[in-house]
């Protein structure tokens, strides 16, 4: 049985070069700091961001990594072996559905990220069969659907003798999949243990030093105030008619499937997305349908994808969080204040337990909890009426999760106004106070979250339509 052995590595699999440490395959040293060293030795790496070049076929990119095969020795492309072996990598998985010579921009991310997966079982290239598969938070963008798809391609694997280091913050998946649990913070390790030996809890504990309960911090002031945010009869592109009243110091949960509607209403309500019809009001005048305006305004917005919508990721933490409120530290309405800006970003990185070295760092030099912790300065540097979030946790660690809500309950005591669209149902049962549902881009429910289970509210997520409601 082949065998890694990893001691004392600061980084590691040669994306980013080990600082110190060791590195053992069946007894023998690998030279670190080579990806190519690691392929060579049977190891595949599938990232969270998968990068794809969008323009090329679904084939193309799946060789991006390898030469591609030759037709006759004379340099040429021999395009029906790549589409071939493409083919019958992805029949391997279960994607025959997916033509090899598809655009990948045709794709959606969850397909993007099996692809890649398909991907790392060509095997014509002459290295190593690939033996040890790196998956680092694969699940974040896909599909409850697209996840089980995954876990069989994964389950697949592990029957043929291939084993999976699976990286996540998704504690069912982990306690789905697993054999045995690392648990890492503050990049230490702290235990490894048997999965029959621990416990989600357990798991959490190690990795926050807070027990679950503490993770979902109890509402401290009276129940919310009067509507401050009004939504009527509001369409969109995937939106129809859809009516809400949000108020003083609520945290609004929206809930739905896959294609439900939950990230179109949050970019209609901003100005993102053309508005088809309807209106938002904001303290009783209309919101236009600009972003700028609604920024201005008092509106603030965290979207899904913090890397593609949210972030300039080699822009500095500072220019990042001032970016949409210049002209508040422009003097003389022409030149921008740095100095002022320097100690605003650090004083909102504080707010929002930023680590970081500083506020000239890089984002992209930051983890993926800590920019998104970037991104949550951003919309607090305004001081916003209503915080509108898609997606406020997804791809961060528990312990950054924990960080997120705390802060949002302290904001929502604070009397702002939260809309929070979220696939993470413990999440919206945690900290909501009313739960929107959409199905087909329709509001088919508003929930009073007293005491509602997980079952409950996917009950509702699946369920006929209630009768026509009011907006409140």
């Amino acid at each position: 049985m082949t065998e890694l052995v990893l001691e004392g590595l600061s980084r590691t699999f040669g994306r980013v070069r080990a600082i110190d440490g060791v590195m053992v395959l069946d007894g023998t040293p690998l030279p670190l700091g080579s990806p190519t060293v690691m392929r060579d030795a049977g190891l595949r790496f599938i990232h969270q961001e998968l990068h794809p070049v969008r323009g090329l076929s679904v084939a193309e990119n799946m060789h991006l990594d390898r030469r591609y095969p030759q037709r006759l020795g004379l340099g040429l492309v021999d395009w029906r072996r790549l589409n071939r072996a493409a083919s019958t990598a992805l029949d391997r998985i279960g994607l025959s559905r997916i033509s090899p010579r598809a655009r990948m921009s045709d794709l959606g991310v969850g397909d993007q990220m099996l692809v890649r997966l398909a991907g790392t079982l060509i095997e014509d290239d002459g290295s190593a069969l690939p033996w040890l598969y790196v998956m680092d938070e694969p699940t974040a963008a896909l599909t409850g659907e697209e996840s089980e798809r995954l876990f069989s391609v994964i389950d697949g694997l592990t029957i043929r003798g291939a084993g999976v280091l699976y990286v996540s913050h998704r504690m069912p998946e982990v306690l789905r999949l697993a054999h045995r649990v690392s648990v890492l913070r503050d990049g230490w390790h702290v235990s490894t243990r048997q999965i029959g030996e621990t416990s989600q809890d357990r798991i959490i504990r190690e990795m926050t030093g807070r027990d679950l309960s503490a993770l979902y911090p109890p509402r401290l002031t009276g129940r919310p105030g009067a509507p401050v945010l009004e939504i009527e009869r509001l369409t969109a592109p995937g939106l129809t008619r859809v009516s809400l009243g949000l108020r003083a110091g609520e945290i609004m949960g929206v809930a739905g499937l896959a294609g439900a509607g939950r990230g179109a209403l949050l970019q209609a309500i901003m100005g993102a997305v053309p508005r088809l019809g309807g209106i938002v009001r904001l303290d009783d005048e209309a919101v236009p349908a600009r972003p700028a305006a609604a920024w201005a305004r008092g509106l603030a917005y965290v979207p899904r994808e913090r890397r593609s919508e949210g972030l300039l990721l080699r822009k500095s933490i500072t220019d990042n969080v001032m970016l949409p409120h210049l002209a508040g530290f422009a003097r003389a309405g022409v030149f921008v204040d740095a100095m002022r800006q320097t100690r605003t970003a650090r004083a909102l990185g504080e707010e929002v337990g930023l680590r970081a070295t500083g506020p000239g760092q890089p984002c992209e030099a930051l983890s993926g909890g800590n920019q998104q912790k970037v991104v949550f300065a951003r919309a607090l540097a305004g001081k916003p009426r209503v915080l509108i979030l898609d997606e406020p946790t997804r791809g961060v660690d528990v312990a950054a999760k924990a960080d997120i809500y705390h802060l949002l309950r302290r904001l929502s005591d604070e009397g702002v106004s939260i809309l929070m669209a979220s696939s993470d149902l413990p999440e919206l049962l945690g900290l909501a106070d009313r739960i929107i549902v959409l199905q087909g881009g329709r509001r088919t429910h508003l929930l009073e979250n007293h005491d509602m289970t997980e079952a409950d509210l996917l009950a509702h997520l699946y369920d006929a339509p209630q009768p026509a409601e009011t907006m409140a």
